[in-house]
């Protein structure tokens, strides 16, 4: 991941802007965080119900959080990799959604100076980056299997055998809830734009940004409040900063919605929501 200290002018702001833009520079990899506690509730069942895709918007604990929820029995992830580089087969999210026919899209996966992903990538069953056994930046992954089931699991519980298996892949972190609860040990100081992934445990998602906080601070929050509707059983940090983009459709009930700071960089993946 590639990080660019920015001055720009007071008066430059976003071309749509209900979340703040992000003014301090990316830091260096997040420092690794304390163990996950054991599981504490079990994952949650089915909803009984499918909720259409709708954008969601709301302000919690000072924390600004904007996306799309929907129900994975109705609208599936798909991953939108570059393998010549960021920017080098799409510039942003809404180019990314729309070169899939797609609902929404945010950016995706850390990637390293040269370009290359910061982890495991799966798109379409074929695979780049490498496995991330270490840092923090990868104890996290989100996945979908052949059979189209998709869930969030941390890094040692999946394991790389069976991330070799999937379909879709994205590895990134920390983990910011892990079993309903706010995970120990994330970062309080450093504060950027955060582009994150929702998961109930069932059928239930929700992807999208929360305007500049710690890693902390979005860890509680998304512990104490439900911006999708819903309790979070796993939560999971993608990639942030200058990297964050939001797209959703004018279809989409609550859309349109694009969120890119003029001064975002070109990113080397993204997360696509698309119908089944």
């Amino acid at each position: 991941m590639r990080f660019v200290v920015i001055l720009c002018p007071l008066f430059l702001l976003c071309h749509c802007v209900r979340l703040p833009p992000a003014t301090i520079p990316p830091p260096p990899n997040e420092p690794r965080i304390a163990p996950l506690r054991p599981t504490a509730a079990p994952a949650a069942a089915p909803s009984a119900t499918r909720e259409p895709v709708h954008a969601t918007n709301g302000t919690y604990s000072g924390i600004t959080i904007e996306g799309v929820a929907f129900d994975s029995r109705s609208e599936r992830l798909v991953v939108v990799d570059q393998a010549d580089g960021p920017g080098s087969r799409v510039a942003n999210a809404s180019a990314a959604a729309r070169a899939m026919g797609g609902l929404a899209a945010v950016n995706a996966g850390f990637f390293t100076p040269t370009g290359d992903p910061l982890g495991l990538v799966v798109a379409g069953g074929k695979r780049s980056g490498a496995w991330n056994a270490a840092s923090s930046l990868g104890s996290g992954i989100w996945h979908e299997d052949a059979s189209g089931s998709s869930a969030i699991s941390r890094r040692e519980n999946l394991g790389r055998s069976a991330a070799f298996t999937m379909r879709e892949l994205i590895q990134a972190g920390p983990m910011l809830i892990a079993n309903g609860r706010a995970v120990a040990g994330l970062d309080s100081t450093k504060h950027r734009v955060r582009t994150f992934l929702l998961w109930d445990g069932g059928t239930r998602w929700w992807l999208g940004l929360a305007s500049a906080c710690s890693l902390a601070e979005l860890s509680a929050t998304l512990s104490q409040h439900q911006p999708a509707g819903w309790p979070v059983h796993h939560g999971l940090n993608l990639d942030g900063g200058r990297s964050s983009d939001l797209w959703i459709s004018g279809t989409v009930k609550g859309g349109p919605v694009l969120r890119r700071a003029p001064w975002n960089r070109p990113v080397r993946n993204f997360l696509v929501l698309k119908p089944r």
